[in-house]
């Protein structure tokens, strides 16, 4: 029988889908890596997991996409566990990946090294980042059918008009509008802000609502990492 000393090492990263919204085009964040393996390649932020720094794994996502992308202030959420031995060519592996959604205002300013792409153009990636990023794609879907999750790709203010239009690019497909805000009112996430208001052009000016404090303060742990 084998002793504990002659396992090799599993590797423990983390790796994260960052999604966001650019001219109403779902786009996922990449950063070209800059070591083997895959040197040169796109592929989704990620890094090992610091033991000695790191309260839990949650904040060395956060950790990894401020050092390696310059990215604060997103909505980060567990997404699964992916792991083996043919997923990453250094070895044994364990990528504990997250989903962030981030306005598109509160992305770094572009540079060398970080590109932000629509989803439907993304490519192969390497390791198993495209499954990583199907999985992801597919808990957001999933969750803006029943959920205001998609209100954490829009900045602190914003109308019912343009958080329809979020669900609608994310959802690929016309929401009904009697429908949607009825659902907006059951969910109880949002709250009006008192007297600002969005200019309409040719149309009434629209009310402009914020999360209330209660979710904010949800949303701002999960920023954290904590």
């Amino acid at each position: 029988m084998q002793s504990e000393a002659t396992h090799a090492q599993v590797l423990t990263t983390v790796d994260v889908v960052v999604l966001t919204l650019v001219e109403g085009v779902l786009s996922v964040v990449l950063l070209q890596r800059e070591r083997a393996p895959y040197v040169g390649v796109w592929a989704l932020p990620g890094g090992y997991i610091h033991a000695q720094e790191d309260a839990d794994a949650q904040a060395s996502a956060a950790r990894v996409l401020r050092s390696k992308a310059g990215i604060e202030g997103a909505y980060l959420e567990q997404l699964a566990t992916f792991s083996g031995p043919a997923r990453d060519p250094r070895g044994w592996s364990v990528a504990i990946s997250y989903c962030a959604l981030i306005p598109q205002q509160l992305l770094p300013a572009p540079r060398s090294g970080l590109k932000i792409v629509p989803v439907s153009a993304v490519g192969q990636l390497p390791f198993d980042h495209g499954q990583i990023l199907q999985a992801a794609l597919g808990r957001v879907r999933s969750k803006s059918q029943y959920s205001s999750l998609p209100v954490y790709f829009l900045g602190e203010s914003f109308s019912l008009p343009q958080l329809q239009q979020v669900y609608e690019s994310i959802l690929g497909e016309p929401v009904n509008k009697v429908s949607f805000r009825r659902k907006m009112d059951e969910l109880g996430m949002l709250e009006p802000v008192p007297g600002a208001m969005q200019a309409g052009g040719a149309h009434r000016p629209a009310q402009l609502y914020r999360v209330r404090p209660e979710f904010r303060q949800q949303l701002a742990l999960s920023a954290r990492g904590l």
